[in-house]
């Protein structure tokens, strides 16, 4: 996944809480298998009215906010189902960071896996935010992975991070990455095993096949 370092862009202020994942992206949209083209479905019901048009008021479909990078909510973020496409869609409109109070673990998790950064706020911190792009549309926020802190014109603040999440961020390792790295022990393991074990590097024997 492509690693998260620093990230400065126009903030979105989505002043509401319990944002479940069913908001982020409705149910009919997840038959797709791949990871890819969801951005178009985000908060599609909060953003569109039944006959496609836009809804003027939703913060997303009024400028500077639609080149959002970094979105700013409520308490409790990602409640709901556990759906990975949640995160997807976030990514695929163009989204690298979510700041809030705090979020449903689930959603945190796959955000973490799927190189989104779920920074925790205090309240008060995160309202003084929402509360900054809302009276100045298409003010920049920075969030800063190395440092740890969110910037936003004269407005600093420091956050926490796992460390070890912190890491597969910074070097933009997913959980097939983190195998990766240890491809080389991997691969002498495959290489002493006895022959009559099954052998991942080959594909299933054909039917009544046996293996010497």
């Amino acid at each position: 996944m492509k690693p998260f370092v620093k990230e400065t862009g126009v903030a979105v202020p989505l002043n509401r809480s319990n944002v479940d994942t069913d908001q982020i992206v409705p149910k009919q949209f997840l038959k797709r298998i791949e990871r890819t083209g969801y951005g178009s479905y985000l908060f599609f019901d909060w953003r569109f009215n039944q006959d496609g048009t836009e809804k003027p008021d939703f913060v997303l479909n009024r400028e500077p906010y639609r080149q959002g990078r970094v979105l700013i909510a409520g308490r409790n973020f990602g409640s709901g189902s556990s759906r990975e496409h949640a995160v997807w869609a976030l990514d695929n409109f163009g989204f690298r960071a979510v700041i809030a109070p705090s979020y449903a673990d689930i959603f945190k998790s796959n955000s973490g896996k799927g190189g989104l950064l779920t920074v925790e706020l205090p309240e008060e911190a995160v309202q003084t935010l929402v509360s900054r792009a809302e009276e100045e549309p298409g003010i920049a926020v920075t969030v800063d992975l190395e440092t740890q802190t969110v910037t936003m014109a004269d407005l600093k603040y420091s956050f926490q991070i796992d460390p070890f999440l912190r890491r597969c961020l910074l070097d933009g390792l997913d959980d097939v990455g983190l195998s990766l790295e240890n491809e080389a022990e991997i691969s002498t393991f495959e290489a002493t095993r006895p022959g009559w074990m099954p052998d991942a590097r080959r594909g299933p024997e054909p039917h009544g096949t046996v293996t010497n």
